[in-house]
């Protein structure tokens, strides 16, 4: 097992939540504090497309070069749902799109171009109302054992997943966005939601390498940022994968 040097890297910036619809001056000095790169917004800031935009705007009068965020992917994991946004299938229904009865080349190809109209519809929307960047394509591998994953993956097979996310990035940068690929290295093996503890992945490095790991290696520098995984990885590192050097340094950027 790897051990974890002592960071040598000066902190970056971070990117935090807001209370509600609107500003309040708490947000606000947060916001204007120099080490704040973003904002991200969950459900609770969002009633309407005006409030919304009201919001974000607010935000970048505060601070221009703020970067507004959201996790806004389809299906359960999608913040904004009314006043005219588009409801956006989980993202397991592309990859069964892909594996419909019939020719395997005009099944994968309407899987394709509906990955890049769901990219296009999320991104449009989103920017119309001022937000800049949405967490999204997730690139963990469905092997069936993550409940906090689980139909949020495109597919089990890494090959179908590239294809997919390559075709979701696509519609994304057509709609004025960029993307971020998620969770690295991979977050479809483990059981527990990492959202409420930290969860360890057992397997060996080859064996991540081998295969969650491929979709960040074929789409390599087309993802314009990565999101890691909050698991354990202990055969690699005794870190969770956002604070190892080992993963963020050595792995993600070799």
């Amino acid at each position: 097992m790897a051990t974890q040097k002592k960071s040598t890297h000066n902190p970056g910036p971070i990117i935090l939540d807001v209370e509600g619809l609107t500003l309040n001056q708490h947000d606000i000095r947060r916001i204007q504090h120099p080490l704040t790169g973003g904002v991200i917004l969950f459900g609770r800031n969002f009633q309407s497309r005006k409030q919304l935009t009201a919001l974000t705007k607010s935000i970048k009068q505060v601070r221009a070069d703020i970067l507004i965020c959201i996790d806004h992917e389809g299906g359960r994991v999608q913040r904004c749902k009314t006043d005219g946004f588009t409801h956006l299938p989980a993202m397991r229904r592309l990859g069964d799109l892909w594996m419909q009865t019939g020719t395997r080349a005009s099944s994968a190809i309407s899987a394709m171009r509906a990955a890049t109209a769901c990219g296009y519809v999320l991104a449009t929307e989103l920017r119309a109302c001022g937000v800049d960047f949405s967490f999204t394509p997730v690139l963990d591998l469905d092997f069936g054992r993550s409940g906090v994953i689980g139909d949020r993956s495109l597919h089990r097979n890494p090959e179908i997943v590239y294809v997919l996310a390559k075709s979701l990035n696509e519609g994304l940068r057509l709609g004025d966005m960029a993307n971020c690929g998620k969770h690295f290295p991979g977050h479809g093996w483990v059981k527990a939601d990492s959202h409420v503890a930290i969860p360890k992945d057992e397997r060996s490095l080859k064996a991540i390498e081998s295969d969650d790991i491929k979709p960040y290696e074929w789409l390599d520098i087309s993802l314009a940022s990565v999101m890691p995984a909050h698991v354990i990885y202990p055969k690699v590192d005794t870190l969770p994968a956002g604070f190892s050097s080992i993963w963020l340094q050595t792995v993600l950027r070799k």
